[in-house]
């Protein structure tokens, strides 16, 4: 587990946690989203114009299998990074997985004027609601769960970098 992974809906906090853990844990924060936008060479909304909903999936499972062959890095997945039993295969063996979830309400709030998120557009409640009740269940394989909706960014990464050093033998910086 040389890796720490976020997973969680959209609006969980995966980037702005992976941020203050990486910081906190003194390693590289990579956001999954913004190396495929890196390896695409165009934003997310002209992926999913382009290739749709599939074309995004299959270059989020290469980036991902890229990622964990890495070291000492927070990576923040996309939300629906978790709907692929490889990518969830390729996190569980190169990282500690850790679910960020959040009320729906939260969620909402956080996303709601966020124009990077084609699979929110329209009715934002709606599209909200129906993602969740697709995803229910889907961050369970996490190694661990926190709900973010009460706690600042420092306190969840105080949170998963103490639960990632008691399961690790020698402490956080152990290779």
């Amino acid at each position: 587990m040389n890796n720490i992974v976020l997973v969680g809906f959209m609006g969980t906090g995966k980037s702005t946690v992976g941020r203050a853990l990486a910081e906190r844990l003194g390693w590289s924060f990579v956001d999954s989203d913004a190396r495929i936008v890196e390896k695409a060479g165009v934003d997310i909304p002209s992926i999913f114009a382009a290739s749709g909903e599939s074309g995004f999936r299959e270059l989020e499972r290469e980036v991902i299998g890229e990622l964990m062959a890495g070291c000492r890095q927070v990576v923040a997945t996309g939300g629906g990074a978790v709907l692929s039993e490889r990518n969830r295969e390729a996190m569980l063996g190169g990282g500690f997985v850790v679910a960020l979830l959040a009320e729906r309400d939260v969620i909402i709030e956080r996303v709601r004027g966020d124009a990077n998120r084609p699979l929110l557009a329209g009715d934002l409640e709606a599209r909200v609601d129906k993602l969740l009740a697709e995803r229910a269940g889907a961050y369970d394989f996490a190694h661990l769960s926190i709900d973010t909706g009460g706690m600042t960014p420092e306190e969840a990464a105080r949170v998963i970098a103490e639960a990632y050093a008691a399961r690790r033998p020698g402490g956080i910086h152990a290779e």
